[in-house]
């Protein structure tokens, strides 16, 4: 079956997309999904003066707001309806999550099926709306208390503005959560994943022009540049390497004889376990996490209390504290979000039920705890990638001012939602041939 698959996928080619006439609706579908996220992102905010808000941008383009513009697609520069962009939907799902794994009521739903995992994502999509609701208000407030070197960046402050910002926000909030569902419902790849992949796609050809730009003032050499693109081009290559990279445990099936004269079994197969199975997740949960307090420090800037100043300030970008817990919650979800995508007492279970085995270790029990073993360790090295790959351009960011989308964390998310939605695609293509197969043997079957 295996050989199979891979020459069906070796003889994909151009013809057999242009019949797979699903997979191009689903194509069409997300691409105009995406289009109308990126339309929205123009959209300003009621009672904002545009230019004063781009010369407040421009002061703290390399703090933490310019961080939280590129998850937002360049909205938050804008200040536009998607200002908050999906980081409340990825904070809400972050909470749910964790809430699930202690308490009992939300670990029921989850054991329900598909019944429960639709409540708790409607939890989900009520907690979203409470947390969009407290950052738009916070939003709103500290909008009215910044200023730039001609004026307010608030046109007529007071409470009709932070009303209107906290509904305008909220439901830009609100939409977006909508169009990723749809995406992921009828289109190709993860909605979520894939808005925020196209909002640091759009700011790559402008970020690369900042760059070069400081090449040809002076403010970076040349060898800098060439040395900071050779570093991003080996940052992708590792990163597809260690994507791609599995663990396969040898899995035996017993010969069993049926009919009194027929042999079956006897095969063996392989289970592959990724070395990083929790994908990009622990690196965008971590990030979504460090920019909701630090969000609303930075738009109240030095008129906010003292204590949200001293928080704001060890928080900043490159800052140690922000560096370490980065770390700290990028390996935490690593293992966490691993643990909910895979159940190791779960798949030993159904491979004793098939009477499937790992040569060597008993079925059951003794199975489960090798594979808890295996994933427990596959899982370390995926987190010191993750964190590596996330921290250490990140590092070089901070020091010498290069854009934020030549980080490890916004090279990571590209090429990982990349490969996701490609090999959805070539997924959905070897079905259709499969189908098509299935229906020129049925034709010759009734011929003959």
């Amino acid at each position: 079956m295996a050989s199979a698959a891979e020459q069906l996928a070796s003889s994909i080619n151009f013809g057999a997309f242009a019949k797979a006439t699903e997979l191009k609706k689903r194509i069409w579908f997300t691409l105009g999904c995406l289009v109308v996220y990126r339309l929205g992102t123009y959209v300003p905010l009621p009672g904002i003066d545009p230019a004063i808000m781009a010369q407040i941008f421009a002061q703290q383009r390399g703090g933490i707001l310019g961080m939280f513009n590129m998850f937002a697609g360049g909205a938050l520069e804008r200040m536009s309806i998607f200002a908050l962009g999906i980081l409340p939907y990825i904070s809400a799902s972050i909470i749910l999550q964790l809430m699930t794994a202690v308490s009992p009521t939300l670990e029921q739903l989850k054991k329900e099926g598909e019944s429960g995992r639709k409540k708790i994502n409607q939890y989900t999509r009520y907690l979203t709306v409470v947390l969009a609701a407290f950052q738009a208000w916070g939003m709103a407030i500290g909008l009215e208390a910044t200023s730039g070197p001609n004026g307010s960046a608030v046109i007529d402050p007071g409470w009709f503005f932070r009303i209107t910002t906290v509904i305008t926000v909220v439901g830009g909030t609100v939409f977006l959560m909508w169009l990723g569902e749809q995406i992921t419902a009828r289109g190709i790849g993860n909605g979520i994943s894939l808005i925020i992949f196209v909002g640091i796609i759009a700011g790559l050809p402008s970020a690369l022009a900042a760059l070069l730009e400081l090449g040809r003032t002076g403010a970076m050499s040349t060898l800098f540049i060439l040395l900071l693109l050779a570093i991003a081009a080996a940052v992708i290559t590792f990163i597809v390497f260690v994507e791609r990279a599995q663990r396969r445990l040898v899995v035996q099936y017993p010969k069993r004889m049926v009919g009194g004269n027929r042999i079956f079994g006897g095969e063996s197969s392989h289970l592959p376990l990724k070395l990083n199975t929790s994908g990009v997740i622990p690196a965008i949960f971590a990030s979504s996490l460090l920019l909701l307090p630090a969000t609303i420090g930075s738009f109240t800037g030095q008129g906010g209390p003292e204590w949200l100043i001293v928080i704001t300030s060890a928080l900043g970008y490159g800052q140690p504290l922000h560096i370490a817990i980065y770390v700290a919650l990028i390996v935490f979800f690593a293992f966490f979000y691993t643990s909910i995508v895979f159940n190791p007492q779960e798949t030993a279970e159904n491979l004793k039920k098939h009477g499937g085995f790992i040569p060597g270790i008993r079925p059951g029990q003794r199975t489960a705890e090798y594979l808890d073993y295996v994933l427990t360790r596959l899982t370390a090295v995926g987190a010191l990638y993750l964190a590596a790959v996330c921290v250490l351009p990140e590092i070089l960011i901070s020091q010498y001012a290069v854009p934020f989308y030549f980080g490890g964390t916004s090279l990571l998310i590209v090429v990982s939602v990349t490969m996701d939605t490609v090999a959805q695609i070539q997924s959905h293509l070897i079905a259709h041939q499969y189908e098509g197969l299935i229906r020129k043997a049925r034709l010759r079957g009734r011929r003959g």
